[in-house]
C-alpha cells in the first residue's frame, strides 16, 4: 500500500486521529532523513515504510485495551515498531509505553521523537530483565524465536498479562515450538500488510 492508502487505513479502520497520523507524517520523515546515516531500517524498505513498518505495527492497537494505570513493553523496539506507533496512537496519559531498545543510537533517535512528537512513553537502555514483574501487555517485532519471547514475557510480564507477536509464515511452526517448553493459549490473527503474515496473541501463559 501507498502512504495515502495507508493512511486511509489508519483513519477508516484503526481510528488514529488526523494529530496521531500527522505524527506519523514527521515520524516518517525523520526516520528516512536519519536513516542515510544511521541505518535504523533496511534501505530496502525505505520506500515501503508506511506499509512495512507503520502500518505493520499500528495494526497492533486493535489488540491493547488503553486502559488507565496499564503498562505495554516493547522487546527490542530498534527505530520505534511497533512500540512508538502504538505510543502515536495513544492518547492515555495513564497508558504507560516502555521501549526496550539496546543500540545507543537508535535509542538516541528515540528519545529525539518522544521529545519532538510530545509522546508519553520511555526508553529503557537497560536489560529487560531489570523490569518488575508488573507489565500488563508485551510486544515484540522482529525480535527473537518465539519461544525466547514467551520465556521473556513470562519473566516480566503480569501472571495475567497478553503477549502480541508480529510474525511470518513460519508462525505455527515456532508455536508448535514453543508448546514443547510452556503452556498457553493463543489466538492467530491474519496481518494486514502480509499475506502469509500472522499476529500472534498470547494468554495464560505458564
Amino acid at each position: 500500500m501507498k502512504r495515502d492508502e495507508v493512511i486511509s487505513v489508519l483513519k477508516n479502520k484503526l481510528n488514529f486521529s488526523d494529530q496521531s497520523v500527522h505524527k506519523l507524517i514527521l515520524f516518517h520523515s525523520e526516520l528516512l532523513k536519519a536513516n542515510g546515516r544511521y541505518n535504523l531500517i533496511s534501505s530496502s524498505t525505505e520506500l515501503t515504510a508506511w506499509n512495512r513498518h507503520i502500518l505493520d505495527s499500528a495494526q497492533l492497537v486493535s489488540y491493547v485495551d488503553f486502559e488507565d494505570n496499564k503498562t505495554l513493553c516493547d522487546l527490542g523496539t530498534g527505530a520505534g515498531f511497533p512500540g512508538l506507533v502504538i505510543s502515536i496512537f495513544n492518547n492515555n496519559s495513564k497508558f504507560h509505553v516502555k521501549l526496550y531498545e539496546k543500540s545507543p543510537v537508535k535509542c538516541d533517535f528515540l528519545e529525539k521523537m518522544i521529545k519532538l512528537l510530545n509522546l508519553d512513553c520511555k526508553v529503557i537502555r537497560t536489560s529487560y530483565i531489570d523490569e518488575p514483574k508488573a507489565v500488563d501487555y508485551v510486544v515484540a517485532r522482529a525480535f527473537k524465536k518465539f519461544t525466547e519471547v514467551l520465556r521473556i514475557s513470562r519473566e516480566i510480564g503480569k501472571d495475567n498479562h497478553i503477549l502480541i507477536v508480529l510474525k511470518g509464515k513460519n508462525a505455527q511452526f515456532e508455536i508448535d515450538n514453543a508448546l514443547n517448553y510452556y503452556k498457553f493459549s493463543y489466538t492467530l490473527k491474519k496481518s494486514i500488510t502480509e499475506i502469509d503474515s500472522k499476529i500472534v496473541i498470547v494468554e495464560n501463559i505458564e
